[in-house]
């Protein structure tokens, strides 16, 4: 899927309304979810979280933690943004609904308000598949995440058309844990410097699982034209970025040319 940023407007598709697994890329709904209740008020970024045992020992990407650390919400939102981290993801929906099955609720109520189409539905909150967390008895287990690639660019339009500043977090190549003594690497191999750097880019979520491959919803932004792209399904980590840079190029030349046959026309 390629969207127009700025308009919506969908400049190519293919089996973009098939319902997938988006593995992390539904984490775009967790940051959503953190963001507002932070610009809402309810919550502030440098509140403390304490984390469970459920957080600490959920598989996958992660920073590590242990049972009964702490760590500010704005740390937590960082690593879950920049390094996918699973932990992080677990213990930002426990903390801001009690559990990870109220917050998964709301993360299905916000998929419907701001459009995403039946087909996606939200399991939990780090994009895992069910059988990864069948044993934690905390966690919400009795389904399976999924999305489309349309409602993917949805999804990443809404956050970065509502919340604009989230880029400044998208766009880091590091997140430094002074209480592990780490820095947590991106997992955008897009963005300046890395393997696949693209310019313009500036995020926006990696996803990978057995089940769902590798995945990319990316965003770029030139000459005033921001586009989003999604890439689900890929066969390796490399090719969900090689195909990702096929459909901003092929983006990218579509608005230079109609900015031209404009010029053309008015004279």
């Amino acid at each position: 899927m390629l969207i127009n940023a700025d308009t919506g407007r969908v400049l190519y598709s293919r089996n973009a309304d098939q319902a997938l697994p988006p593995a992390s890329m539904s984490k775009m709904m967790t940051e959503l979810l953190v963001v507002e209740a932070v610009e809402s008020g309810k919550r502030e970024w440098n509140e403390n979280v304490r984390v469970s045992r459920y957080a600490a020992n959920v598989p996958g990407s992660r920073i590590g933690m242990n049972k009964g650390e702490i760590y500010t919400l704005k740390q937590l939102f960082d690593a879950l943004v920049v390094h996918s981290a699973n932990d992080a993801a677990v213990a930002i929906a426990e903390y801001l609904s009690g559990t990870e099955s109220k917050f998964v609720e709301l993360m299905n109520v916000k998929s419907r308000e701001i459009g995403l189409s039946g087909k996606t539905y939200f399991a939990n909150a780090s994009g895992l598949s069910s059988g990864d967390l069948m044993d934690f008895p905390e966690a919400a287990s009795g389904a399976d995440t999924v999305m489309t690639a349309r409602d993917a660019a949805a999804l990443a339009r809404w956050l970065l058309r509502s919340y604009p500043e989230v880029t400044e977090v998208t766009r880091l190549k590091v997140v430094p844990i002074p209480q592990k003594e780490i820095s947590l690497p991106t997992t955008n191999l897009m963005l300046p410097g890395e393997p696949h750097a693209y310019k313009g880019n500036d995020g926006f979520k990696t996803g990978f699982t057995r089940q769902a491959g590798y995945c990319f919803t990316g965003s770029a932004k030139r000459g005033g034209s921001r586009l989003i792209s999604v890439v689900m399904g890929a066969e390796d980590s490399n090719k969900r970025f090689t195909e990702t840079r096929k459909l901003m190029d092929y983006g990218f030349r579509r608005q230079n040319d109609f900015w031209d046959a404009l010029t053309a026309i008015l004279g």
